[in-house]
């Protein structure tokens, strides 16, 4: 049964992510070296405190250009602030619904607090294509 597939068998552990004293065109020159969209923020203690997308940065420069005020800035000025998490153990039919429901692409994976991984929607369907393979 898919209900025990755990997020922690499908998850990326190796992730790209900031602090939030990042410089802000570091972020980008980063997003655009490693082809990805997005990234999570964490403090010093692994706490995922914000993420940062494509988006986020683009607002922050035209807000910046439209004030005629020097471009940059820090990530964590930028930075979306609510984050909905997904915990370590939690099953795929939990993420599926969330990704269905609410339009998602990948949420943060959490344990203790702590950034452990991110799960996307291109995991879950290995997912169930490899459990379907057992079936």
């Amino acid at each position: 049964m898919l209900k025990s597939v755990k997020v922690q068998d499908y998850m990326s552990s190796r992730l790209v992510t900031f602090r939030p004293e990042t410089d802000l065109f570091e972020a980008i020159n980063t997003f655009l070296k490693f082809k990805i969209s997005g990234a999570p923020v964490v403090n010093d203690r692994g706490e995922l405190v914000g993420l940062l997308s494509e988006v986020d940065c683009l607002k922050a420069i035209l807000t910046l250009t439209y004030h005629e005020e020097e471009v940059g800035g820090r990530v964590g000025d930028c930075m979306t602030q609510d984050v909905e998490t997904i915990s370590y153990d939690a099953n795929i039919v939990e993420v599926a619904k969330i990704f269905i429901d609410k339009g998602r692409r990948r949420l943060p994976v959490t344990r203790d607090g702590k950034l452990v991984g991110q799960i996307s929607r291109s995991d879950i369907l290995r997912a169930v294509e490899e459990f379907a393979q057992h079936i």
